[in-house]
């Protein structure tokens, strides 16, 4: 849908361009042979300021295609990194394995390296296929009630789990007993957007994982979850544009992380198409950033007129 909408766009331009050319030919003659007479003039004008106006969109256009095939070279270099780095790391190892005796200590210590390596070369198809099929895959399923505190937790456990990190990393606040969190969606997909955000905090916080995740209700009909860490921070300027497709924050601390620029995006349109939003908040550089996930509560009559509110265990799903 979105190639067939680009080479639509695209031809539209360029045979905007041709008229204009066309126009501009026609123009300057009928100027030439009228040039005395006033009405042809106040016309000509009109019909320059509009081929002014025409070539002045058709920059715009070229500017943004060069901008996109830009972002789009960059999304398939860190794409390329991030299959081939795992991909050459598990045939490293099987050739060791293959070639000599290993001491089963260090054989069960190879298969956990390449488990892990599977896992993020998983992480990473998933992430591109899910890009591409998410908007289709959405209309096509139906919506639980799911409880979002237990959500959280399963996604707080599988990315302790992937990064090997301590219980203490990433702290979810807890939730008075009286206080029922659910919304209505697709438990795949927000469990992937809050993966794809909690990733991120790991991934921005070379100095010490400090992730702090909290569920609270705005405005009555409103859940809102908020995923603060105390990494690398975001310039104001940033807020927005980190949740463009292929978009990564340029520097050169920011270069040193990897990643395809999908992650957020994902967030953002799962968030949306869920009737929320995504938003990213931050004090400044080097001080941490706090993206808040917005969803629609769950009204009574939706949860019980639906007996299967979702509950997920924590090692038996996919990521994004």
């Amino acid at each position: 849908m979105n190639i067939t909408r680009r080479r639509g766009a695209i031809a539209f331009f360029i045979t905007l361009g041709a008229i204009l050319v066309g126009l501009t030919i026609t123009q300057s003659a009928w100027i030439l042979l009228n040039e005395r007479t006033v009405a042809f003039a106040i016309v000509g004008i009109i019909l320059f300021a509009a081929l002014v106006a025409g070539v002045v969109l058709n920059t715009i256009f070229l500017v943004r295609e060069v901008r996109r095939n830009e972002r789009q070279d960059s999304f398939l270099n860190a794409v390329t990194h991030e299959l081939k780095t795992p991909i050459a790391s598990i045939r490293l190892y099987l050739e060791t394995l293959q070639r000599r005796p290993v001491e089963e200590a260090q054989r069960q210590e190879f298969y956990k390296i390449m488990l892990s390596d599977s896992d993020r070369l998983l992480a990473t198809v998933e992430q591109v296929l899910k890009a591409g099929q998410l908007g289709q895959r959405h209309r096509q399923q139906n919506r639980t009630v799911i409880n979002l505190e237990s959500l959280v937790a399963d996604c707080i456990a599988i990315t302790l789990q992937r990064h090997h990190l301590p219980p203490g990393s990433i702290v979810l606040e807890p939730v008075p007993s009286a206080v029922r969190l659910h919304t209505l969606g697709i438990a795949e997909d927000l469990r992937t957007a809050v993966i794809n955000v909690l990733d991120n905090a790991v991934k921005y916080s070379p100095d010490g994982v400090h992730i702090r995740c909290s569920l609270a209700i705005v405005n009555y009909s409103t859940v809102a979850l908020s995923i603060t860490d105390t990494g690398v921070g975001l310039d104001p300027s940033q807020f927005k544009r980190i949740f463009k497709r292929f978009y990564r924050v340029p520097g050169r601390s920011m270069a040193k992380i990897k990643g395809t620029g999908l992650g957020l995006f994902l967030v953002r349109n799962i968030a949306r198409q869920h009737g929320g939003d995504a938003t990213a908040n931050s004090p400044g550089p080097g001080l941490g950033v706090t993206i808040t996930i917005t969803l629609p509560l769950a009204t009574i009559a939706e949860g019980t007129s639906r007996t299967n509110v979702s509950e997920t265990s924590p090692m038996s799903h996919g990521h994004g």
